[in-house]
């Protein structure tokens, strides 16, 4: 369950469904991840064709979805809650 946001026009898009913060360009596939991430019960759940799903190097421990080109979901999971979401480019 998604307990926290980063990007507060991902919070906003995850509880209205649209946001001026982000493209709309992105809004249905962002929409999709966070319809996943909220969902899921495991890491494993996250693990969907085309969302090329990964941790990232660092600390705290980070894993992300890729979105479009260099345009990502990056959150952190802990005990089945998913934390700090953000929208960024990290490439």
């Amino acid at each position: 369950m998604i307990q926290s946001f980063k990007h507060k026009g991902l919070k906003e898009l995850f509880i209205t469904g649209h946001t001026a913060k982000i493209s709309p360009a992105f809004h249905k596939r962002i929409l999709r991840r966070l319809d996943v991430l909220h969902n899921a019960e495991a890491l494993k759940d996250l693990n969907i064709a085309g969302f090329n799903f990964h941790s990232l190097e660092g600390s705290p421990l980070r894993f992300t979805f890729h979105v479009n080109g260099p345009c990502c979901l990056t959150f952190e999971w802990e005990d089945q809650l998913v934390k700090l979401v953000d929208f960024e480019q990290y490439h």
